[in-house]
């Protein structure tokens, strides 16, 4: 099990009722942490729609966890 730090904006931290929250999952990367939060969470919109951020950098989907790093979903932001 790894533990990870996780921060939400706009429409997943109004579908998550939290702001951040600490995780124990069994994920292996970062895809498959996304679709367990998905499920137990309700979040409606589906990975490909955000970007995610480790550690304060972007990074790809495929990279795999690691106990206390702070991930970031980045859902689209519409401006005006």
């Amino acid at each position: 099990m790894t533990v990870v730090n996780l921060q939400y904006y706009a429409q997943l931290r109004e579908q998550a009722g939290t702001s951040s929250e600490q995780f124990t999952t069994g994920a292996s990367s970062l895809r498959d942490l996304y679709e367990e939060l998905r499920v137990a969470r309700g979040f409606s919109l589906a990975a490909d729609a955000l970007k995610v951020a480790v550690n304060a950098q972007f990074s790809a989907w495929d990279r795999p966890l690691r106990d206390g790093d702070t991930i970031v979903f980045i859902p689209p932001v519409a401006g005006g």
